[in-house]
C-alpha cells in the first residue's frame, strides 16, 4: 500500500454508492485544517465520486491509486 502520511483513515470497504461518499462527508467534518484522510474503498464508482466530492469542496485529492479491487484516496482538508 501507499507510503503517504495521513492522520485519519476511513474504511468503506464493502459499501456501495452512495454510502462511501456519505461517510466521507461526515468524516471530513471531524477533521482539522491540514489533516490528511486516507479512504479505503471497494466500490469502483468512487473513482468518479470521490474526486468530484473533493473538487466540489475544494479539498486537494493528494493521491489516488488502485490496488486490485481496492481503491485508495488521500484527501487533505485545507479549510474549516
Amino acid at each position: 500500500m501507499s507510503d503517504i502520511a495521513f492522520t485519519h483513515e476511513l474504511d468503506t470497504s464493502g459499501l456501495l454508492c452512495p454510502e462511501p461518499v456519505m461517510m466521507l462527508h461526515g468524516k471530513v467534518k471531524e477533521l482539522a485544517k491540514g489533516d490528511v484522510l486516507k479512504v479505503i474503498a471497494t466500490d469502483p464508482s468512487t473513482t468518479r465520486d470521490i474526486p468530484k466530492f473533493c473538487q466540489f469542496l475544494s479539498y486537494p485529492l493528494v493521491h489516488q491509486e488502485q490496488q486490485g479491487d481496492i481503491y485508495l484516496y488521500f484527501i487533505e482538508k485545507t479549510s474549516d
